[in-house]
């Protein structure tokens, strides 16, 4: 027996001594053939106890196991006796442990959103024989609590005819709605063994820039659920520069405990649950443990509570992050299958993507690689054309909001099919880019002259995302800054309607009145090597508009580039266009460009002032017919 059982608590073992049983007796007395058991999830799992019903198991026969998420290494299809399958497990989610298992037919999976799988005992639709638990030891009061994985484990073991017992002094006391009393057990066996640590791999080039797409979603004062995966837990390393985050998640992990100590993490400007992390269970080191263990400021609840979208609803600016396997270019998403092999789960993805749509200011964040690596070494990408035969919908196109690779962020909430498709393949890699262009062009998703940007050597033109910066205009108001993209061409066509008759002769030298794709195509998909346009956008309430473009082209002279602004009246004479004209100096010249030029209107003395009083120098001037031809030299700034 464990020391720390008698200095702890004295007097329990006393007041409990009847439903101490020994491990053999903990299995034979409470499982019988042909039952079905739930074993607690995670890295809870009663590691003792299992071990000892896989020894005795050629004894009974036809056990159903359910699990939740098996993180053991315990292998339950090899005995000493040679018997593959002793049991049939059934799982809720996928482990790593029961994957051969059930893509070879020797394991079920059930899929089922976190929320609603306590539903299926509580109603008595799935009756359960016997519970197998881990808990701490039990308070002077005789509570003991489930502790790193309350979930579905503590409804489900309510609902058991019989609750057996693993009690180890190293299960952290977690608080909230997360204890059973020793009158609720049936038996009890002590164990002393470290709990089931869990590490992601440390993130790579990929996750990392996963990492900070996400990150730059999340606004001061948002709170944070973390599903399962390594780029859905990368992000909280790029979150420093965050004030007053919360966590309300089925799970997170070590990076919370960062972002707490870094006072980054402090659940003051929650809207439910003010001060307190929220949370049904965790999977980490034994730091993450020592962090959870009799801390007032985390609180661990059942998955139905946790998880239950009008919960989730109430949190302001909710965001929520969570893994896929492939995302097709109309936005479903599959996060539990490869075609016909279930790989994972539903989980509490479902849950969290709406639930955080519904909260206000709520952001449902889809992740995942641009690309996988197949066995054979091939890369495959992971944004389709079409999810595979067999391949599940967990997220909905109707519920998908953002999808990020690391080639960007899509945003496809409320957009039509065509915009979808631009937003999917803006993201996808580059080497996969032309071919899912065929496919939406083949099925009628996208023009039939829709292109891609192709730079001088034949190649796909690649974002630069270096040039994304952000304005304070005069009036305090931020505007994004970036290079233009394809997925632009609305937003673009929305800036030039908005402009009236003497604007629009002022910027085209003629009173175009129409500005239809294939006039407009040409300027959202440029060769960024070559030319380059910069937009100014504002953004409100999730709504996004260009309020100012630039940009410049080359010309026949390999030193020199043509240059033209365009801002809409309401915004003028707050700084865009000086803004956006030495910013494309700095750009134009890492392109080696040396001088910009263009043409104005001696009637549009707002331009004439800006070029005229830019610092760069004139090095050539025309007037003819009532037009300024210019050259400026962008090499020669002057103070």
């Amino acid at each position: 027996m464990s020391k720390k059982f008698i200095n702890k608590n004295p007097e329990w073992l006393k007041n409990y001594s009847k439903k101490q049983v020994s491990i053999e007796k903990a299995i034979t007395k409470f499982i019988k053939p042909g039952d079905r058991i739930f074993i607690d999830s995670g890295c809870s799992e009663p590691i003792d106890l299992i071990k000892k019903l896989i020894e005795l198991g050629p004894t009974l026969p036809d056990v159903e196991i359910l699990h939740f998420l098996s993180l053991s290494d315990l292998n339950y299809y090899e005995t000493a006796s040679g018997i593959e399958d002793l049991f049939r497990h059934n799982a809720f989610f996928i482990g790593a442990s029961l994957r051969k298992a059930i893509q070879a037919g020797l394991a079920d999976y059930t899929p089922m959103l976190l929320s609603e799988i306590p539903r299926l005992f509580k109603q008595g639709r799935m009756h359960l024989d016997t519970s197998l638990i881990q808990i701490s030891t039990p308070d002077k009061y005789g509570f003991c609590s489930y502790g790193i994985n309350v979930d579905i484990v503590k409804p489900i073991t309510e609902e058991a005819n019989f609750v057996v017992a693993e009690i180890n002094p190293n299960m952290p006391r977690t608080l909230g709605n997360s204890f059973i009393h020793m009158d609720d057990i049936d038996a009890f066996i002590l164990s002393d063994h470290d709990i089931i640590e869990f590490n992601y791999k440390p993130p790579n080039e990929v996750a990392n820039k996963i990492g900070k797409f996400v990150a730059s979603l999340v606004e001061n004062e948002s709170t944070l659920q973390m599903g399962i995966g390594q780029i859905p837990n990368a992000f909280t390393r790029y979150l420093d520069d965050k004030k007053d985050l919360g966590v309300h998640s089925e799970v997170f992990s070590d990076g919370v405990v960062d972002l707490v100590e870094k006072g980054i993490v402090t659940c003051k400007k929650k809207t439910i649950h003010k001060d307190k992390i929220i949370v049904s269970f965790v999977m980490g080191s034994r730091r993450l443990y020592d962090f959870v263990d009799d801390n007032p400021s985390v609180e661990f609840y059942p998955s139905d509570y946790v998880n239950d979208l009008f919960i989730i609803a109430q949190n302001r600016k909710q965001v929520a992050i969570n893994a896929a396997l492939t995302v097709d270019l109309t936005g479903q998403v599959n996060a539990d299958s490869l075609g016909h092999h279930f790989y994972s789960g539903i989980g509490g993805q479902v849950d969290f993507i709406r639930g955080a749509s519904r909260c206000k200011e709520g952001k449902p964040i889809i992740v995942l690689p641009s690309t996988a690596v197949l066995p054979d070494g091939k890369d495959v990408s992971r944004i389709v054309p079409y999810l595979a035969p067999g391949t599940g919908v967990v997220i909905t196109r109707g519920d998908v909001h953002y999808v990020i690779t690391e080639w960007g962020i899509a945003y496809l909430y409320g957009k039509s099919i065509r915009e979808r498709v631009l937003q999917m393949i803006n993201i996808a890699h580059p080497d996969f880019r032309e071919d899912l262009l065929e496919h939406a062009k083949k099925w009628h998703y996208v023009y039939s002259d829709q292109k891609l940007p192709i730079s001088v050597d034949g190649r796909i033109s690649l974002y630069p995302e270096k040039y994304e910066t952000r304005l304070i205009l005069s009036n305090n108001v931020s505007l994004k800054v970036r290079p233009i993209k394809p997925t632009d061409e609305r937003m673009l066509q929305d800036l030039y309607y908005s402009l009236d008759k003497q604007d629009r002769y002022y910027r085209f030298f003629s009173p175009i009145i129409d500005f239809r794709h294939k006039k407009i195509q040409p300027y959202v998909n440029i060769d960024y090597s070559t030319d380059m346009i910069i937009v100014a956008i504002y953004e409100n309430n999730g709504n996004a508009k260009i309020v100012g473009i630039g940009g410049f082209f080359k010309t026949h002279m390999p030193s020199n580039c043509e240059l033209a602004f365009t801002v809409r009246k309401e915004w003028r004479g707050l700084g865009i266009s000086k803004f956006l004209l030495h910013y494309l100096a700095t750009i134009a010249r890492e392109l080696r460009y040396n001088s910009f030029s263009g043409s104005i209107l001696l009637q549009n003395k707002p331009m004439l002032h800006i070029i005229h009083n830019s610092g760069y120098p004139l090095i050539g001037t025309q007037i003819e017919g009532g037009i300024t031809t210019f050259t400026i030299d962008i090499t020669k700034k002057q103070k």
